[in-house]
């Protein structure tokens, strides 16, 4: 914590949050020779793009919430000298099923030689795969074209149709249901639901919604990058986080952790961000305030009506392995299977169940998952002690699981969808997963899961929604203004993941709102 004396003057711009964005904002500004605060509530900066040691007595340090890198434009690493790298993943899926009777799967990646002979190894024939080409062929393209927009100013929906310059690609992504596209391209059910699910992390949607919200989700999950490529942080995302901490203090921004923001007063103009400590309350004075929370807690600081309350749909699972399990496709070597996507209960018409289901007010019956493990590409999360005795990690992320589902009895409700997502997991191992689980100093299994009721508990995500709200197209809509972070009031900008562009451990919320500031003084 700064002293006192720090906390009390006037700066340039105060930055509400210390997460990644609010971060890499502070890193800009001050860089630019801007006198920067950033009040943060917890203990520490990172918000949810943080590494913790979960496990007593474990020296394992896991990525807690998120956990994979796309969207994290190169441009923001260069531009504030990050001492932070990613490690591309050589698998990208895995996904496992039984048909007549016997274990088989998908396993994509290792060149496309070994990609072809699994989708006919799958399906028995060529089809599929060739679809799966020309598809991702298409989504590749737009990726070329919209992941640069993502640091400029946004562009009209015109200019970004112009720029795609694809009205086949155009009417998939933006204009019909994600479900008529994958319906149109793919025949396989397990094919289908593999394309599915970039459509439903972190959202609860069904491939026809005719909202579009999938769609969304489709978009920033195939375009990170230029590639759609999603990397392992190396050392944790709690590196990168560390990493633009560094950036911001170097540069001379002012980090004020166990500093809780209450209220934002401004003319316009100029602003006061009134905030308190464990040792009383303080204010201080602002050029510029910038916010890296969500819009309900935005209206909340300003006292603006607030936007509809937002919610969550996902499950997240952190494991420490003794070793991986067995699986019953014995033709997939585990150590490929886990160091891309593991797929469990995602085909096509499970997903649908299992959203029925949730929207019915059950927990689905099959509850669907993603697996991944990142001590396979990276280590260093663990202690020698650990990777010498073939210690492993786990991440889950479960699907169809909003947030309604845990009011009653969160506990239990928590209890019983983890059970049940482990059992579909174990119908595809040859040995339970529970045999496997690494125990920690006190005896206890080393797994831990967190409901969307957990992350608004613990990081003040609106209704655990990872993305602070449903994510927004890539272009300017009424009131969006310049940077998609513009708000009612002249000088307070929304850095975080709610605004424009916003949503996944990008920074670009945090550079548009860095940019925001210089460009338009």
């Amino acid at each position: 914590m700064p002293p006192a004396s720090e906390t009390s003057r006037t700066y340039d711009t105060v930055i509400v949050g210390g997460g990644h964005n609010g971060l890499v904002a502070a890193a800009y500004l001050a860089r630019a020779g801007r006198s920067v605060l950033v009040l943060e509530r917890l203990a520490r900066t990172g918000g949810a793009a943080v590494s913790t040691r979960p496990f007593a007595g474990v020296d394992a340090r896991l990525s807690r919430y998120s956990y994979l890198v796309s969207l994290l434009p190169r441009k923001i690493v260069r531009d504030l000298g990050l001492n932070f790298r990613v490690r591309g993943r050589t698998i990208s899926s895995y996904t496992p099923v039984e048909r007549g009777g016997r274990p088989t799967g998908l396993l994509i990646g290792g060149g496309e030689r070994r990609i072809r002979e699994a989708f006919e190894r799958l399906t028995g024939g060529k089809e599929e795969y060739q679809a799966w080409q020309r598809f991702y062929g298409m989504t590749g393209r737009v990726a070329e074209r919209v992941f640069p927009t993502l640091t400029e100013p946004l562009p009209t929906r015109e200019e970004l149709r112009r720029r795609i310059d694809d009205e086949a690609a155009w009417r998939a992504l933006f204009e019909e249901p994600i479900g008529v596209a994958i319906e149109e391209n793919f025949t396989d059910d397990l094919v289908r639901g593999v394309v599915l699910t970039d459509a439903l992390i972190g959202t609860f949607a069904d491939a026809h919604d005719p909202s579009l919200r999938q769609n969304r989700c489709f978009l920033y999950h195939v375009i990170g990058g230029g590639t759609g490529a999603w990397d392992v942080p190396v050392g944790g995302m709690g590196a990168l986080t560390d990493a633009l901490a560094a950036a911001a203090r170097a540069a001379g921004a002012v980090l004020a952790t166990g500093h809780e923001a209450v209220r934002i007063e401004t003319d316009g103009h100029t602003a006061e961000v009134a905030y308190r400590t464990a040792d009383g309350e303080g204010a201080v004075g602002a050029r510029n305030v910038l916010v890296n929370a969500s819009p309900q807690e935005l209206a909340v600081l300003t006292g603006d009506p607030a936007p509809e309350p937002a919610e969550g749909a996902q499950l997240k699972v952190n494991m420490l392995l003794k070793r991986l399990p067995r699986l019953r496709d014995t033709a997939v070597d585990p150590r490929e299977a886990f160091s891309g996507t593991f797929h469990v209960a995602e085909g096509y018409g499970q997903l649908a169940t299992a959203h029925a289901e949730a929207a019915a007010g059950r927990l689905p019956s099959a509850p669907p998952s993603e697996i991944y493990c990142h001590s396979l590409t990276d280590p260093t999360i663990l202690g020698r002690d650990l990777v010498e005795r073939g210690y492993q990690t786990l991440t889950l992320f479960g699907l169809h699981t909003p947030a309604r589902l845990f009011d009653a009895d969160h506990d239990a409700v928590r209890g019983q969808l983890l059970k049940s997502t482990v059992a579909q997991l174990d119908a595809h191992l040859a040995e339970p997963l529970v045999d496997c689980l690494a125990l920690d100093a006190d005896g206890r299994p080393c797994i831990e899961a967190k409901t969307p009721l957990d992350l608004e508990r613990d990081l003040r995500l609106p209704g655990g929604n990872i993305f602070h709200r449903d994510l927004t197209w890539p272009y300017a809509q009424d009131g969006a203004g310049r940077w998609g972070v513009e708000t009612r009031h002249a000088n307070v900008l929304l850095c975080g993941a709610g605004a424009v562009r916003g949503g996944g451990v990008s920074g670009v919320p945090g550079h548009n709102a860095a940019m925001a500031v210089l460009k338009g003084e």
